[in-house]
């Protein structure tokens, strides 16, 4: 049985962030599942995005890769899927292959940050790093969009 990740306190906010990302994953995946019209659920990834992702994303890429460098694999890895998940978000075309790749990526790109990225970064980190992510993310509490619950049957 895995045992739960203790994590730092300076990071606790951005977990609860992915937390939040896992569950944009599910509702996607659930409004499937409910056959829900792909636009109604694409309205609510671009909400996501523009509320909650795009800042979570900046701060990571400010003041929490750095602790490791830009050269370091993990941080490269974790860059690059930034990369393909707003390169999605941004395309034209296909709503329900979109809505895939972003339900896939999302999670596992989560996955890894919770699982590798964190772990290695609070190992690293000294007290102003950390003291500098705490001070960067917002305490911003989540406030569903509920104009639109498409994910509830």
């Amino acid at each position: 049985m895995n045992k739960p990740i203790k994590r730092h306190e300076a990071l606790k906010e951005l977990s609860k962030d992915h937390h939040h990302g896992l569950m944009l994953s599910w509702k996607i995946r659930a409004g499937f599942k409910n056959n829900v019209e792909p636009k109604r659920i694409m309205d609510y990834v671009n909400w996501f995005w523009k509320d909650y992702l795009e800042e979570h994303f900046e701060i990571e890429e400010e003041v929490v890769f750095p602790v490791l460098g830009d050269d370091h694999e993990l941080v490269k890895k974790a860059l690059s899927e930034h990369r393909k998940i707003r390169r999605i978000l941004k395309e034209d075309g296909n709503l329900v292959k979109r809505l895939i790749a972003i339900e896939e990526k999302l999670e596992k790109h989560i996955r890894f940050e919770e699982r590798v990225l964190f772990n290695e970064i609070q190992n690293v980190a000294n007290v102003d790093e950390l003291k500098a992510i705490q001070d960067k993310h917002s305490s911003q509490i989540f406030k569903e969009n509920s104009s639109d619950l498409f994910w509830k049957k």
